[in-house]
């Protein structure tokens, strides 16, 4: 490509962007222009006399830590709350309903609410936050970011419909070697042949566009998702990768009639040239149409148009002006960047039909629109919220959801945790074989499991305490104890290339689900030993969506191997020290019993009933301080005697997914109904999906 021609793509570019700025100018002018100051949300009136009945309570029982002075264990000051600055402080608000809906707070050693007085104000907590939000119904705007590395894969090989991916995702744990996903089937096969990406460099070998090369992966948010964020922006650096990239997906030697399902009505010279610039442009309102996903403004049109034109008069090929301007489209602003138009911070506001379509279609394809799609929003018809809850049936049913299954599950159980896990050698020498390790297996467990409960609509508490499983030989035998035994003479697989995962029924349930999983006992523990308090960290986070604050800088971790004046001791009264400091008090009693409920798994997730020094394992603890347990099986009762919450957590994490933000007050209300919806449909996952989508947070901005 010559120079001139990459002036040309820059000058579309920088017309582009000058036109994407000033969208985004009238936005931030419109903020402005409407934040100053308002006026306080609750009255007199509506304040339920909060000055007089709930700030006494908070004072007597939470003052103690909550107050003001400089020696309190936390800076949170409850005290400071009155009627006339509660709308100021709406997510402190919601995290006092948090903690005292948990039974989190006070901690259990000082004086304790009377429970009556304690669901009173929680309920009047909750009416006063309700009444804010029903005033203002103002959710976290989601920043404007670009298409992580994963959409922009996914959107390339839509927009052009390839026959190949663009470049290779390492990000996509799990390969599907036999195209055992078929979610139209409304099933799952009983064996499926997969790979594992730490399997080597044969998991990487597969059809992609030659010379392109993938930019950096970008990073999960701290408790989110890698769709959402600050590192999604764009520098100009970036911005000169994407143009370079555009071009060698064009330029590829792949990139031909074979591979590209667009080839014959985009990129073939046409045959009759008498009105070449109506047929360009016959040709670009459609793709642009689907690459910036809304109808592009005439104008946008005729500047595409006329630099085709403009390159064909040079003397270009037909062919190199339409890969030229393709590649130009890859680059623009208005196909690279995911945003709300417009909308004012003082009122919430139904999205445009096209905003819907492409929250929908990123939430689970993790791409672009489809036809049906734009043509619903273009007829704004996609809002109806009948036609809304179909396609989210046909979008279920779509082979493409995979992408979802190849994003969501492994980022809400932080399973790349695992790939860095080492387990000591001389230890656990039976989870290392060859050059490879056992959690190759180990993460696919839980990934198939969350496929099935998908595909086959089965209750999200199957995620909690499931009725099978999916094991391969090696995986069943690595669990030790807790092996099926069941998989003797069935196929193995090389354990290179490809891995054939049975699927098992649990008979034992100290198995199944996603708590109790090897992968997660594993990425949990240290190399010699369990950490109850990662576990606990990961429970609490993963499963509740109740994620404990960072510890205090100052407070030493526990070594890996105790010193031997603490040799005889159990991990549990080792840990103790760590519960006396006053700040560190509140995390601990909240994550401590759900980490020691999984101690009687070791750091590979073999069971065990005492520690090396033939101390007994002690799990024994109480869930939210009101369902005692004693082993992990009335653990898992416990979780499911809590599934409104459990389902509450995981929907949480589906919204805050499909939003690509993380949530503020505004959006409780809407989990509430999201639960009561899902639980009258005996919790299906589908279910949950689909209220998350019809959900105000979704269809608003």
């Amino acid at each position: 490509m010559g120079k001139s021609s990459v002036f040309a793509i820059c000058l579309i570019l920088l017309v582009g962007l000058f036109s994407f700025a000033q969208e985004d100018s009238s936005v931030s002018k419109n903020r402005s222009s409407q934040s100053g100051g308002s006026a306080s949300a609750v009255t007199a009136n509506e304040s339920f006399d909060f000055d007089q009945r709930v700030a006494p309570i908070l004072k007597q029982f939470c003052g103690k830590c909550h107050g003001q002075g400089d020696d309190l264990a936390s800076d949170i000051n409850l005290l400071e709350l009155t009627t006339k600055n509660l709308d100021q402080h709406s997510e402190l608000l919601q995290q006092v309903i948090d903690v005292l809906d948990l039974d989190e707070m006070p901690p259990s050693d000082e004086p304790q609410l009377d429970s009556a007085v304690r669901e009173n104000l929680i309920k009047e907590l909750r009416l006063m936050l309700h009444k804010q939000v029903e005033r203002k119904k103002l959710f976290p705007r989601a920043p404007i970011r670009r298409m992580n590395r994963f959409q922009y894969n996914n959107a390339v090989v839509d927009l052009f419909q390839l026959k190949c991916i663009v470049f290779t995702l390492p990000e996509r744990m799990m390969r599907d070697h036999n195209r055992y996903f078929r979610p139209e089937t409304g099933k799952m096969p009983d064996v499926v042949t997969v790979g594992s990406r730490p399997l080597g460099k044969s998991q990487m070998i597969e059809p992609r566009l030659a010379g392109v090369a993938a930019f950096p992966q970008d990073l999960r948010a701290e408790n989110g998702y890698d769709n959402q964020g600050d590192h999604l922006s764009m520098s100009p650096l970036l911005m000169e990768s994407f143009l370079r990239l555009g071009q060698s997906i064009t330029q590829s030697p792949d990139f031909h009639a074979k591979k590209v399902g667009i080839w014959q009505s985009f990129f073939r010279p046409p045959k009759d040239v008498s009105n070449l610039s109506q047929v360009v442009e016959d040709r670009l309102k459609p793709f642009l149409t689907k690459a910036f996903r809304r109808s592009p403004e005439p104008e946008t049109v005729q500047r595409y148009v006329r630099y085709v034109m403009a390159r064909l008069d040079s003397g270009e090929p037909f062919e190199t002006a339409m890969k030229e301007v393709a590649a130009a489209t890859l680059a623009s602003p208005k196909f690279l960047y995911l945003y709300d138009i417009s909308g004012s911070e003082d009122v919430s506001e139904p999205i445009d039909e096209f905003e819907l379509a492409s929250r929908l279609s990123f939430f689970l394809w993790g791409s672009v629109p489809d036809q049906e799609l734009l043509l619903l929003a273009k007829s704004k018809q996609l809002t109806d919220p009948n036609v809304l809850s179909q396609q989210v049936d046909r979008m279920l049913k779509d082979r493409k959801l995979k992408r979802f299954c190849d994003s969501f599950p492994a980022q809400w159980l932080q399973l790349e945790r695992i790939i860095s896990s080492s387990p000591a050698r001389d230890r656990f020498p039976k989870f290392y074989f060859s050059k490879y390790k056992t959690s190759m297996h180990m993460m696919l467990e839980p990934l198939l499991l969350f496929e099935t409960v998908l595909i086959e609509d089965l209750p999200v508490t199957q995620l909690v305490d499931s009725e099978f499983t999916y094991r391969s030989v090696k995986l069943d035998k690595a669990y030790g104890e807790l092996a099926t035994g069941k998989l003797d003479g069935k196929k193995k697989g090389n354990d290179v290339q490809q891995l054939f995962f049975h699927r098992l029924p649990i008979t034992d349930r100290r198995n199944g689900g996603v708590i109790t999983n090897a992968a997660i006992m594993t990425m949990t523990s240290g190399p010699d030993r369990s950490k109850p308090i990662t576990r606990g960290a990961w429970v609490a986070g993963v499963i509740f969506n109740n994620p404990p604050e960072p510890p205090p800088a100052d407070v030493p971790s526990l070594e890996e191997n105790p010193p031997e004046d603490e040799a005889q001791l159990t991990l549990r009264e080792r840990l103790d020290a760590h519960r006396q400091r006053a700040d560190c008090k509140g995390c601990h009693e909240k994550i401590d019993p759900l980490g020691f409920a999984l101690e009687n798994f070791d750091a590979i997730g073999n069971w065990r009933d005492e520690y090396a020094n033939d101390r007994k394992v002690d799990m024994q603890g109480e869930l939210f301080r009101k369902h005692e347990f004693n082993d992990v099986v009335e653990f898992k009762d416990a979780i499911l005697n809590e599934k409104l919450r459990f389902t509450r957590g995981l929907a949480a994490h589906l919204l805050s997914f499909g939003l690509a933000r993380a949530l503020g007050p505004a959006d409780q209300f809407a989990l509430d109904e999201i639960v009561e919806q899902t639980a009258e449909d005996d919790y299906k996952m589908k279910t949950l999906i689909k209220q998350i989508v019809l959900s105000e947070p979704f269809l608003r901005r």
